[in-house]
């Protein structure tokens, strides 16, 4: 048995909890010595994935970026700062030009434009908008 004081409002109350029911959802409570009986909500149970030996786990399609890195990363256009980004303005596969704005990168409450440093072809996106990122991080690879 637990017992509890609660002060709500200048008033005390002296609350017993005497038996908790986990398969039926049900504590038995007393409240100043009154006796209740109450209803409790079943925790979520997480979601099980199943693992097989020797293959990656995948991820759910809302987790994934946009694109899949394809080619080197370490030629990628990077986080300049950490931050959030907050929009895509190109697709795997567009035509870019130097000084285009290929991404917008929230850091420290300001809108930073991110932007192609050469001309070439979108490879791949290697974020999503509403991903975290920290500095150095791959954003975009041009080819």
């Amino acid at each position: 048995m637990k017992e509890f004081k609660y002060t709500i409002d200048g008033k005390v109350y002296k609350v017993e909890i005497d038996n908790v029911d986990e398969e039926k959802s049900v504590a038995q409570v007393k409240v100043n010595g009154e006796a209740f009986e109450v209803g409790m909500e079943k925790p979520a149970e997480p979601e099980k994935k199943k693992v097989e030996l020797g293959k990656p786990v995948a991820a759910d399609a809302a987790d994934e970026p946009s694109a899949a890195p394809v080619g080197n990363t370490a030629n990628a256009i990077k986080a300049p700062l950490p931050g959030t980004i907050t929009a895509i303005n190109v697709k795997v596969g567009d035509k870019v030009n130097a000084g285009d704005a290929l991404l917008v990168l929230e850091a420290m409450k300001m809108a930073n434009n991110i932007e192609a440093e050469k001309s070439g072809t979108v490879k791949a996106i290697c974020v999503k908008v509403g991903q975290s990122v920290m500095e150095d991080d791959p954003l975009v690879v041009v080819e």
